[in-house]
């Protein structure tokens, strides 16, 4: 049993350092300095990293909230403007993905680089990112499953539990589920790059990207339908019953593209269209 020390590192008067804050920017710097070093390996444009990151990382947030907030617009419809209180919580990784693939797609055509070669370098870092930044939900007390007895069972406190289960202690901590499987899927990614690096020819761009699809999503379905705070369509949480799950809906979605991509790139082989385009 485990329980979370609150989501404040600490507070010199009008400033205060939050957990997930301090996560999220480790997780940046992070993946800038592993996406750059990949990007060399792949012999990409020396900076392109840093020039896109940036860019990407505010895009990406922008996106999550406006996911978040357009399926969660009951709660927003009578004050609009709290759709803009990102810090209050509210987010959701698909959005981030969608909103990163479009930016990505524009930078690569403005750079005139490989859209597929750029992605393959960016997802061990974003899966290592997702692996650090779930902890932001650890110390917040948010993003937790149905409850449980297990020995590694989480304790929420009152004021963060649903109603329904204001008289349940503790909770699956879906956020370590996730949290782990996205540093397996990390480690696989980058066994990978490696095994590519020493094997020219047989690993074609676009496998990476594609097997993060898979993996992620796979991982998201089971992980998704533990937690009590889904984003519904046709219900509410936390039961959600008789309803869809979106981020279950998207991760088939996507797993499904993954495995499509993969049977494309192996079993056809033949090269994934580019949105972007090849220097040259």
């Amino acid at each position: 049993m485990f329980a979370s020390p609150g989501p404040e590192l600490f507070q010199f008067g009008p400033f205060v350092l939050r957990w997930y804050g301090l996560l999220i920017a480790a997780a940046v710097l992070i993946g800038l300095n592993l996406s750059s070093r990949l990007a060399q390996q792949r012999k990409l444009e020396n900076g392109l990293i840093s020039d896109l990151l940036p860019l990407l990382v505010l895009c990406s947030v922008i996106g999550a909230r406006i996911y978040y907030v357009a399926f969660e617009w009951h709660n927003y419809a009578a004050t609009p403007l709290k759709a803009l209180a990102i810090w209050e919580g509210g987010i959701a990784i698909h959005g981030a993905l969608i909103a990163g693939t479009l930016t990505l797609i524009l930078f690569c055509r403005w750079r005139q680089q490989s859209f597929w070669d750029v992605l393959d370098v960016l997802v061990p870092s974003v899966a290592l990112g997702q692996a650090i930044g779930r902890w932001g939900n650890f110390f917040n007390s948010e993003a937790f499953g149905i409850p449980t007895d297990l020995p590694w069972k989480l304790f929420i406190p009152e004021f963060n539990r649903p109603i329904i289960y204001s008289n349940k202690e503790f909770f699956h901590p879906t956020f370590l589920y996730e949290s782990l499987w996205n540093l397996a899927l990390f480690i696989i990614l980058i066994l990978l790059f490696r095994w590519g690096a020493k094997h020219l020819n047989k690993l074609p761009a676009g496998a990476m990207s594609c097997t993060y699809l898979l993996g992620y999503s796979l991982g998201r379905v089971w992980i998704e339908g533990l937690r009590i705070d889904s984003l519904c369509i046709g219900a509410l949480p936390p039961a959600c019953e008789g309803g869809i799950r979106i981020a279950q809906l998207m991760s088939g979605v996507l797993a499904l593209a993954g495995s499509v991509g993969l049977w494309w790139l192996y079993g056809r082989k033949k090269p994934l269209p580019d949105p972007g385009f090849r220097p040259n």
